[in-house]
This record gives structure tokens, C-alpha cells and sequence, in this order.
């Protein structure tokens, strides 16, 4: 990919992932390309990689937009992610250096404040954080086919989750959950970190699907 579509892919995956992009919002080139201030077949090659990567659809003579999942498609998603999210953080438990997992620390910890409850909760900084969280235990899981198979899911999951539909007491659950699997991976103890995330895929899937019947 030319550097000028990298740059634009880049840029409108992280608008897409930090929700500045809404799911299902229209993405016109013309718009983008201005916006961007690139030409128009640089936007073009960037939507076709974010299309692969399953971020946008491409629909034909209709253009490109947000890619957008159905409560059917979501569970097989979060099907999905229980088999492999869990099992990367086993494996990334006894390669995470020092730096990581002061890193995984500060990333859990700047969540848990911003989540605290009160009249001006601003929970926007934890949308990043949170990626960069799970990012962090797929990439020291040094498994390149496993980190591909996890990225469009959970692409899928951040672009759909909203933390203010979390409940209070839900949110508060899964931001201790980050904790939890930073206190599992400084003690070494992959079993329990593994626990903690398959705990902490059930909780966000209670929130944005329900519970299965």
C-alpha cells in the first residue's frame, strides 16, 4: 500500500475504533479525501484494507460505510472470542517484560479512574486505554495467526461497545477485571490471568447482547 492510502487507512481506523466514526455511519470518498487531504484513490485503497480487516462494508453503487454486526453476528463474535482471547492471555503471561506489564498497570489503572462514578463521568479516555489493554496481551502472545484471527473480532466488539450502556455496577466489574489480570500476569500465573479474561468477555457480552437463554 502506497504511504498516502497507509496514512489514510491508519487515520480512519483509529476515528472508527475510537468511536468518532459511528457503526453503520456512510463513509464518502470525496468527503474523506478533503477531510484527509489526499486524493480520492488513496481513500479508496485505504477503505479496501479496512474493509478486509472487517471494519467497513463495501456495498456496491451504494459506497463504503462503518462496518455494523447483528445481535446474531455479535454472539458468534463473542463465541469466538471466549475460544481465543482467553487462551492469548495464557500465552502472553510469561513473555510480557516488565515495561508491559507496567504499561498493562497504568492502562488499568487510568480506566479504573476514569470510571468512577459521578456527575461528570467522562468515560471516552477508556475506549483507547482499553484496546491498547487487550492489544497488549494479543501482540506478547506472539502468535502472528492467532493475533489475525482475534483482530477483526475484536475490532468487531470495540467498534459496537458503548461503556455508557454498561451499568454501574457492570462497568465497575470489568474495569477490576483489568486489574485482576494485571495482578494474574505479574504473578506469573497464566491459569488464573485466563480466568479472569474469559470472566471479563462474559460480562461485556451480558451488556451488549444479554444473556444467552
Amino acid at each position: 500500500m502506497r504511504p498516502a492510502a497507509e496514512q489514510a487507512a491508519q487515520a480512519l481506523r483509529e476515528e472508527i475504533l475510537s468511536g468518532a466514526i459511528a457503526s453503520g455511519a456512510r463513509l464518502g470518498e470525496a468527503e474523506l479525501a478533503g477531510r484527509l487531504r489526499v486524493s480520492r484513490t488513496p481513500i479508496r485503497e485505504a477503505l479496501t484494507r479496512l474493509a478486509a480487516e472487517g471494519l467497513v462494508e463495501l456495498q456496491p453503487n451504494r459506497g463504503a460505510r462503518v462496518a455494523s454486526w447483528s445481535t446474531d453476528e455479535l454472539r458468534e463474535i463473542f463465541d469466538l472470542r471466549l475460544r481465543l482471547e482467553p487462551y492469548a492471555v495464557r500465552l502472553a503471561v510469561p513473555k510480557l517484560a516488565a515495561a508491559e506489564l507496567d504499561e498493562l498497570q497504568e492502562l488499568a489503572e487510568l480506566m479504573l479512574r476514569t470510571g468512577r462514578p459521578g456527575r461528570r463521568q467522562d468515560l471516552t479516555p477508556i475506549v483507547e486505554a482499553n484496546r491498547r489493554f487487550h492489544g497488549l496481551f494479543i501482540e506478547a502472545a506472539g502468535s502472528p495467526p492467532l493475533a489475525a484471527a482475534l483482530r477483526g473480532v475484536t475490532h468487531a466488539a470495540v467498534v459496537h461497545q458503548n461503556f455508557h450502556d454498561y451499568s454501574p455496577e457492570a462497568l465497575q466489574r470489568s474495569l477490576h477485571h483489568h486489574v485482576e489480570m494485571v495482578a494474574a500476569a505479574r504473578a506469573g500465573d497464566g491459569d488464573w490471568a485466563e480466568a479472569i479474561m474469559r470472566a471479563h468477555l462474559y460480562n461485556a457480552r451480558a451488556t451488549m447482547i444479554g444473556v444467552p437463554s
